[in-house]
């Protein structure tokens, strides 16, 4: 297919706050070696920001770098943390654990709530300062390679094939998008991401990647119960001792409140509902009175990359690298990642200027991975390197209490000479259906809990659903030959948004797919016990839309 096709020095697929601060990185490095180089910037989402979600406690360390004025420039980062809880929850009680007993790292002093998403967008806007171009509405499809096997840049996504993949009247092919360096930044479970790292065997010296599922809704609650600046973060109920989770609750803004759980997804019983998880927890006598007679705004979903540096993957090879949480960034004890992601965007973005100055192109930038590991985001992440394992061998109770043991040592300078390993990725986890008990969830209430449609209708999903599905099966038969005869067909459950269904008729079983109520959030790709379902972009613009998340 003839394609057009658009050449720039550094490409850098996904706007998030990886991508966006290597964007701003490239520009001001680029301007202090007295050289132009072309930044340009592919987002899938119909702007940037839609389809950004986070909690958000964010720690300001690399904006503090990357733009020092950054609180005179306006940043939309104005809600400071002023109070901080952890509770630990019985079905009927909360337990506040005194924060003396919590080590240094896991409090909040010097940190501000606020949504990514709109801290994204005032990061585009400082891009776009520097002469960054933005692309919101281009989908990245296809990696590109050069005849030596060398990343060359993407193939945007064609616009206008009809559901059987015809082209139709509206069809506009898509786009060579070329680069002597691309920087990947698309999130935890990147589609081109995952490709990369099948064809360039880039996991074949680390570990497996684990991953949460993080589930969100905005609330703007009464003005007597709001208290700008409280964070308050749970572990126990409703989750059992061998399931991984927790939630968290922020207030900022004008009487607003995030509200959100996580699950880990190497959860065993195939039985288990993160969303339905998230609505019995606002169901607790602690959390429940905050939100009655409250109105919610916002809901949506996105899977956390969870498995730390051991996890990482080679994060270079000729032409490109990984950055942000496609490769791994969070600190799962802070429940934060936006700073490290964005000091490896800028870090990556140094690397792949210094090496454009130099006259390189399409080489390793073996720069980077060296200058990440020698960082704060790098020595950060190594002195939590063994928590998330933890968590995995000993439990809840058992793994938090390891992990404040090592956490504390590390307050003091003590590095243990060990690295635990993850021992299987998630979707091997998920044990048969009939080995596991069965879980009775209540009805939604409509005034705290609520069902899967009612929520997604928050997302502000915009979805053609005229286009080829974007959910694709290897084998169309797996679903009800071996997951719903094995597993009672998990994906029923784990998929927060309703998109996969079991359909019985005079034919038998089969598995439905309403793609149009996607929200994006990657699980089905990361826990199908048989990896049968592969998430590939859809068109550009598709997907959620989401406000202020």
């Amino acid at each position: 297919m003839q394609r057009d096709v658009m050449n720039y020095d550094l490409l850098i697929v996904g706007a998030g706050p990886a991508g966006l601060a290597a964007a701003i990185r490239a520009k001001q490095q680029a301007a202090a070696a007295g050289r132009e180089v072309g930044v340009c910037v592919l987002e899938k989402g119909a702007e940037v920001g839609a389809q950004i979600l986070s909690g958000a406690v964010i720690d300001p360390r690399a904006l503090d770098e990357l733009i020092p004025d950054w609180r005179e420039q306006g940043a939309p980062m104005t809600t400071a943390v002023t109070q901080d809880e952890f509770l630990v929850l019985d079905e009927d009680r909360g337990y506040t654990l005194p924060g003396w007993g919590l080590p240094p790292m896991l409090r909040n002093h010097g940190t501000y709530i606020a949504s990514l998403g709109e801290v994204c967008q005032w990061l585009a806007q400082q891009a776009e300062a520097l002469g960054v171009e933005i692309y919101a509405g281009f989908s990245a499809a296809e990696v590109l390679y050069d005849e030596q096997g060398r990343v060359a840049g993407v193939i945007t996504g064609d616009m206008g094939r009809d559901a059987h993949g015809k082209e139709t009247a509206q069809f506009a092919a898509g786009m060579e998008i070329r680069a002597p360096y691309t920087l990947f930044a698309e999130g935890a479970r990147g589609s081109l991401t995952r490709q990369l790292e099948e064809t360039l065997q880039l996991r074949a010296d680390s570990g497996p990647q684990k991953f949460g599922i993080g589930i969100k809704e905005i609330w703007r609650v009464p003005a007597e119960r709001h208290v700008p600046g409280m964070v308050r973060h749970t572990l126990g109920w409703p989750l059992d001792n061998r399931t991984g989770g927790g939630s968290f609750i922020y207030h900022y803004g004008e009487q607003l409140v995030a509200i959100g759980f996580v699950v880990h997804l190497d959860y065993a019983n195939p039985h288990l509902s993160p969303f339905d998880e998230f609505q019995r927890f606002k169901t607790h006598p602690a959390i429940r009175p905050l939100l009655e007679g409250a109105e919610r705004l916002s809901y949506g979903a996105r899977a956390i990359s969870e498995g730390g540096i051991q996890a990482w993957p080679k994060l270079v090879f000729p032409g490109g690298a990984l950055i942000g949480c496609g490769a791994g960034m969070i600190n799962l004890p802070r429940i934060k990642g936006t700073h490290n992601a964005m000091k490896s965007g800028m870090l990556a973005a140094e690397a792949a200027v210094a090496a454009i100055v130099a006259g390189r192109a399409q080489d390793e930038l073996t720069d980077y991975p060296t200058a990440l590991t020698a960082s704060w985001a790098g020595q950060e992440l190594d002195s939590v390197r063994n928590i998330k394992p933890m968590l995995s061998r000993f439990g809840t109770v058992g793994g938090m209490m390891a992990a404040g043991v090592e956490m504390w040592l590390s307050a003091f300078g003590v590095r243990l000479p060990w690295t635990l390993r993850h021992r299987k990725p998630d979707h091997a986890c998920l044990r048969p259906a009939d080995e596991m008990p069965r879980i009775a969830y209540p009805k939604p209430d409509h005034v705290v809990t609520f069902d899967r449609m009612s929520s997604v209708a928050l997302s502000n999903l915009a979805h053609d659903a005229n286009q080829p599905c974007h959910l694709t099966l290897k084998d169309p038969a797996v679903p009800v030959a071996v997951n719903l005869p094995r597993w009672d067909a998990p994906e029923q459950r784990y998929c927060p948004a309703g998109v996969y269904e079991i359909v019985r008729d005079a034919t038998g079983a089969r598995l439905q797919i309403n793609a149009q109520n996607c929200v994006h959030c990657k699980t089905c790709d990361i826990k199908d016990p048989t990896q049968n379902i592969v998430w590939v972009t859809p068109e550009g613009g598709s997907g959620p839309v989401y406000s202020a998340m």
